[in-house]
């Protein structure tokens, strides 16, 4: 039978033949939570204010970090009650095969799609990039010219053999633990000093008043606003490590308790960069935050304090990327191998499928140059149908029959919510396309 249709256990469980490993606490779970959580979304967020204004911008923050914590519960409650362990699985109960390779394929894009985001970020700060022409140097070249051991794609296999190799090849989620919390503080380090800089620049009268609500001109403005709402949705979209965290725990309750801690955490986290951020660069702000940093290197002690922001902004991403790989290895597994044994017990199989996404990662960040529209097409898309619309359909079609009417009224909310907004956003962004290439 496949792990995805029935079997108690963790995930990727130890490959231990001992006693049972001790439960995680909550504090680890927070950390691994909001380390799943917090990956290059925190990026685009300040973009977002720029485009929706500050208090939408925060309303809609809470908005989706209030559904995300809904569907969590959702999807943790109709796990329990049914024979699986798994998003597959509990999707597989309630709409059968079709269902669980849903699962699998969005799962896939999503988090195959982050990891490249997360190395060609990560090139981008070692070794930079030059965007429609523009140079932008990165710090291993500010530091040390420009030579053939900081290229980006001679940094990128470094960082891939020595920094990510070693942490993707543990087997067990609870691992990561210590990893993950240096990952959560240096994501508060990035939000620390962009603040500090943010208050010296408002010392100095460099700031721009940030808009409040948004400026619309015409209906094509309006129709813009739905775009911002995907980049929020990948921000809060770490579904596909919910089973791997939450079964790994002795009680349903902490990994609940855990997400809601991390909902704040980092809703906090993400309006924080996205207001002082906003406030240091005003609508001059870029897609890519990082690039703006970059641009301001002339303010007061801006050199350190941009070298620092970027590198830790890159080491957190670093951190970041073994658990997304986490599960999307498990889930490559599942789908090409449904009748095999537990990947955690097959070294054979462990070793190929790492070292193939890997290889697969670093050949898709030194080709592409530029994925912003992928990563906003990826909110849209498979990001959204894993955070919302599969979690309230899985609701709605009770196969346990557990739902109460609080409970069908809000996934009905959800689905209606996510399809509207992400077939606007997927429209906008066409309209946009088109219209761009015709001027």
């Amino acid at each position: 039978m496949s792990p995805a249709a029935g079997v108690k256990a963790p995930l990727l469980p130890g490959s231990s033949k001992s006693a049972p490993a001790k439960p995680p606490s909550v504090s680890g779970a927070v950390f691994n939570v909001s380390t799943s959580i917090i990956g290059a979304g925190i990026m685009s967020i300040p973009a977002t204010l720029k485009v929706l204004g500050v208090v939408p911008a925060f309303v809609m923050i809470v908005v989706i970090a209030w559904l995300a914590d809904i569907s969590v519960e959702f999807l943790m409650r109709y796990t329990h009650a049914g024979d699986t362990t798994t998003y597959a699985g509990v999707m597989r109960e309630s709409f059968g095969r079709v269902g669980s390779i849903l699962v699998q394929i969005c799962v896939m894009i999503t988090n195959l799609g982050c990891l490249i985001i997360f190395l060609i970020i990560i090139g981008d700060v070692l070794s930079g990039n030059q965007p429609e022409g523009s140079v932008h140097l990165g710090v291993l070249q500010q530091w040390f010219g420009i030579h053939w051991w900081n290229t980006r794609a001679f940094a990128l296999l470094f960082t891939l053999i020595f920094v990510l190799l070693p942490l993707v090849v543990f087997k067990r989620v609870e691992s990561l633990r210590y990893s993950s919390a240096i990952s959560v503080f240096l994501a508060v380090v990035f939000v620390g000093i962009s603040s500090v800089m943010a208050i010296m620049a408002l010392l100095e009268g460099k700031t721009n008043s940030p808009r409040m609500v948004p400026e619309l001109d015409n209906k094509a403005a309006f129709f813009d606003l739905f775009t911002a709402v995907p980049v929020i949705v990948t921000a809060f979209t770490f579904h596909f490590n919910v089973h791997p965290i939450g079964f790994e725990m002795d009680k349903p309750s902490d990994m609940i308790s855990a997400v809601r801690i991390s909902m704040v955490l980092c809703a906090a986290i993400y309006f924080a960069i996205g207001l002082f951020g906003y406030l240091l660069f005003g609508d001059s702000i870029m897609a890519d935050i990082l690039v703006n940093f970059d641009q301001n290197s002339g303010s007061t002690i801006g050199s350190v304090l941009n070298d620092i922001v970027r590198l830790s902004y890159a080491l957190h991403l670093m951190l970041v990327f073994p658990l997304v790989n986490f599960s999307l290895r498990a889930n490559i597994d599942e789908f090409l191998f449904p009748n095999k044994t537990l990947l955690a017990k097959d070294n054979t199989r462990f070793w190929s499928l790492t070292l193939v996404i890997l290889a697969f990662c670093y050949l898709a960040a030194i080709a592409i140059p530029n994925i912003w529209y992928f990563f906003q097409f990826m909110g849209s898309t498979s990001a959204v149908s894993l955070a919302f619309i599969f979690p309230g359909a899985i609701a709605l079609r009770d196969a346990w029959g557990i739902s109460t009417a609080r409970d069908r009224i809000l996934a009905a909310v959800m689905v209606v919510l996510a399809v509207v907004t992400s077939t606007i956003a997927i429209s906008s962004n066409i309209y946009n396309l088109i219209t761009e290439n015709q001027s």
